[in-house]
C-alpha cells in the first residue's frame, strides 16, 4: 500500500460547491477564533495558558476523531492541571469537528494556531509565538526548492517549530517525493529526517498530534506509530550538529537576556543588545551542514538595523543569501509583528555574489502572488546595511546608490538624537514662555514639506523649558538639521527635514531639542551648508535610496549616516540651487543627474 491518502489530503476541493462551502467554513471559523480569544481574555493570566492548552487539545482531538477515526494521539508532553468547564470544552470541539471540514493540512494549521491566539499578550511576545500564515509558509519552502533541496532525501530541522507549520508543510513535500514507497519506510524515513526543537511543551505536543493526524494513513496501514518529531527544549542550550540540509522556520523576534554564557557563545552575531531573531540566526548556521541552506522569516531591520551589524557580517562570511521575498500584504491580512517581514534564503559556505530579489504580494493567509525583480549585491563593508530594492524600479537607483561613495561624515556632519527624553522632565515644561525658558522643540516643528515651524500642538507638547543646574547639556546652541525619527513606509516620505536655523537658536540663547527628532550636526567646519543637507535630505531621490536602507518605522542615527551621497566637489551647483530658492522639482532634477539619473 502506498502513502497516495496522504498526498491526497492536501488537494483543494474539486467542486464550485465544494470550494464554496470551505470558504463559509473559512469564515466560521474565524469567527469561532475570535470567540475564543474573547473566553480566553475572562480567564486570570495565571491559569489562562493551561486553558488555552487545554481548550487547543480538545479542539485537535475532536479534530482527529472526524479525520482519523481510527487513530489514536499520543499523550501530551506536559499534562496541564484543572480542566476545562462545560461550556468551553463545547466551543473547542465544535472548532475541531468545524476545522475538519477543511483540507486536512489547512485544518491542521488553523488548530495548532488557536492555542497562540489564546496567549496572553506578554507571554507571546516572552517566547516570540506569533502565527505563520501558511501563504508565507509554502512561498519559504519554495524558496528551500530554489536553493535544490532534495524532498526524498534532506534532513530539516526547524529550530523553533511553535505550532509545526513548517513541519507539517515539509512533511507533506517528503510524502510527495517518497510516492509509492512502502507506508513502514516512509515514517520511518520522517521520523530520522524530520525534526523540530520547541521551548513551549503546549506548542510542541499540538505539533506533533497535528503531524500524527495528518500521517494517520501512513499509521495505519503500517501498524506503527508516527515517529515524534518535536523535542521539548531551550534551543539556546542544544549542542548543534551540522547535519541539516535545511534549516527552516520563523523563528522568535524580540530582545531577550542572555547569560554569560550563551552570551559568549554567540558572541559573533551580537552588536549591543541581543535579538532573538538574531540568535535563531546564528544557531541555524550551526546546524546547517556547508551546502545547506536556511530559509527564515525575517524581519527587514535585518537589512539595515545597526543592532544586526555583526549577523550581517556573519551571514555575508558564512551563508551569504541567495534570494530574499519582500512581502507586501493589504492591511489587516498578518498580525503587526508581520508586516515588516521578508523572506530569506542563505546558503552555508555559498559564494558571496548578487542575490535574487522577489516581491511577495499577499491577498490573504492562503494565497500570494510573486513578482521577480532583478539581482543586488553586498556592500564591500558587510556590517553596513544592505541595499535591497523595495519595488522594482529601486535595482537602477541601487545600483547608482552603489557608486556613491560619500557619507554625511564626508560632509562634515554627525547624526544624534535629540538629548531630552520629555516624560523624564515633565515638571520643567512650561506653556507660556518667560524669563529663563528656552524654546523646546517637538518633531511637529519639522512640517512635511521641509520647513522649521515653532510650534508645540499635540497633546502633553509644551513649548517652554525651564533648565536647572546640571542641564548644560541639554542646551543646543549650535544650528542643525532636524530629521523626524520615526515614519512609516506607508508615509509619502520617510525623511522629513529642516534647517534649524543658527539665527533662531541666538536670537533664544539656546533651545532644547525633544529625542523624536535626529541632529545631522557640524563636526567642525562642514563642507556643504546645512540648507543644502536639508534639500538632499528632503529629497525624493535620496528618499527612496533611505527605503532600500531601512526595514522599520525608526530614522536611526545609524541609517542617516549610511546613506550614499554625492561627493562634496559636485555639490557646488546644488549649494546654488539652495542659496537662490530654486524650486523642488529643479533641486530634484539636479539631484537626480548627480545620481546618474534620468530626470
Amino acid at each position: 500500500m502506498t502513502n497516495s491518502i496522504s498526498a491526497a489530503r492536501l488537494k483543494k476541493p474539486t467542486t464550485p460547491d465544494l470550494a464554496a462551502a470551505v470558504d463559509v467554513k473559512r469564515v466560521e471559523l474565524a469567527r469561532a477564533r475570535v470567540i475564543s480569544r474573547a473566553w480566553a481574555e475572562t480567564i486570570p493570566e495565571t491559569r489562562r495558558t493551561g486553558q488555552a492548552a487545554l481548550f487547543a487539545r480538545a479542539a485537535i482531538e475532536a479534530f482527529a476523531a472526524c479525520v482519523a477515526p481510527k487513530l489514536t494521539l499520543s499523550p501530551p508532553f506536559l499534562t496541564v492541571r484543572g480542566r476545562l468547564d462545560a461550556t468551553a470544552r463545547q466551543l473547542a470541539t465544535s472548532i475541531g469537528r468545524e476545522a475538519a471540514m477543511l483540507p486536512v493540512m489547512e485544518g491542521g494549521h488553523f488548530l495548532t494556531s488557536l492555542y497562540t491566539t489564546l496567549l496572553p499578550g506578554k507571554e507571546r511576545s516572552a517566547l516570540g509565538a506569533f502565527y505563520t500564515p501558511p501563504a508565507l509558509t509554502q512561498r519559504l519552502l519554495d524558496l528551500a526548492d530554489e536553493g535544490v533541496v532534495d524532498w526524498s532525501s534532506a534532513r530539516v530541522l526547524d529550530p523553533a517549530s511553535g505550532g509545526g507549520a513548517f513541519l507539517l508543510e515539509v512533511a507533506a513535500r517528503m510524502c510527495r517525493a517518497l510516492e509509492g514507497c512502502e507506508p513502514a519506510f516512509v515514517l520511518a524515513h520522517l521520523g530520522t529526517h524530520l525534526s523540530g526543537l520547541e521551548l513551549d511543551p503546549h506548542a510542541a505536543s499540538l505539533s506533533q498530534a497535528a503531524l500524527e493526524i495528518f500521517l494517520a494513513d501512513l499509521s495505519i496501514a503500517s501498524g506503527r506509530a508516527a515517529p515524534v518529531f518535536v523535542k521539548v527544549c531551550d534551543t539556546l542550550e542544544e549542542t548543534p550538529v551540522a547535519q541539516y540540509d535545511l534549516v527552516i522556520g520563523n523563528p522568535p523576534y524580540g530582545r531577550v537576556t542572555l547569560s554569560a554564557t550563551q552570551r559568549a557563545r554567540y558572541a559573533r552575531s551580537l552588536y549591543g543588545h541581543a535579538n532573538l531573531y538574531g540568535v535563531f540566526t546564528d544557531i541555524a548556521l550551526r546546524w546547517t551542514r556547508p551546502g545547506g541552506v536556511v530559509a527564515y522569516l525575517t524581519p527587514t531591520s535585518v537589512l539595515g538595523g545597526q543592532y544586526y551589524t555583526a549577523l550581517r557580517q556573519l551571514l555575508a562570511a558564512e551563508a551569504p543569501p541567495v534570494a530574499i521575498d519582500f512581502v507586501h500584504a493589504r492591511r489587516g491580512v498578518f498580525e503587526d509583528v508581520l508586516q515588516e517581514t521578508l523572506l530569506a534564503l542563505y546558503r552555508r559556505g555559498g559564494k558571496r555574489e548578487p542575490f535574487q530579489v522577489h516581491y511577495l504580494h499577499v491577498d490573504n493567509e492562503r494565497e500570494a502572488r510573486l513578482t521577480k525583480n532583478g539581482k543586488v549585491g553586498l556592500p564591500d563593508a558587510a556590517g553596513a546595511p544592505w541595499l535591497a530594492p523595495r519595488e522594482p524600479d529601486h535595482v537602477g537607483l541601487i545600483k547608482a546608490a552603489e557608486g556613491m561613495a560619500s557619507r554625511l561624515s564626508d560632509w562634515g556632519y554627525g547624526v544624534s538624537t535629540g538629548p531630552l527624553v520629555w516624560n523624564r522632565f515633565k515638571p520643567q515644561m512650561r506653556a507660556r514662555a518667560a524669563r529663563g525658558l528656552l524654546p523646546l522643540i517637538w518633531a511637529e516643528s519639522v512640517t512635511a514639506d521641509g520647513r522649521f515651524v515653532f510650534r508645540a500642538q499635540k497633546k502633553n507638547h509644551a513649548p517652554y523649558f525651564k533648565t536647572e543646574a546640571g542641564d548644560d547639556w541639554l542646551i543646543v546652541d549650535q544650528g542643525c538639521v532636524l530629521v523626524q525619527r520615526t515614519t512609516a513606509k506607508e508615509q509619502a516620505r520617510r525623511l522629513i527635514a529642516a534647517e534649524l536655523p543658527q539665527a533662531f537658536i541666538d536670537a533664544q540663547g539656546g533651545v532644547i531639542v525633544e529625542n523624536h527628532l535626529n541632529m545631522v550636526r557640524a563636526i567642525g567646519k562642514p563642507k556643504v551648508t546645512p540648507a543644502a543637507v536639508a534639500a538632499v535630505l528632503n529629497s525624493d531621490v535620496v528618499d527612496q535610496v533611505f527605503r532600500c536602507i531601512s526595514g522599520s518605522v525608526a530614522v536611526s542615527a545609524f541609517e542617516l549616516e549610511a546613506i550614499p551621497l554625492p561627493p562634496v566637489a559636485s555639490m557646488a551647483g546644488i549649494e546654488r540651487l539652495v542659496a537662490k530658492g530654486a524650486s523642488r522639482a529643479t533641486i530634484e532634477k539636479a539631484l537626480r543627474g548627480l545620481y546618474g539619473l534620468k530626470s
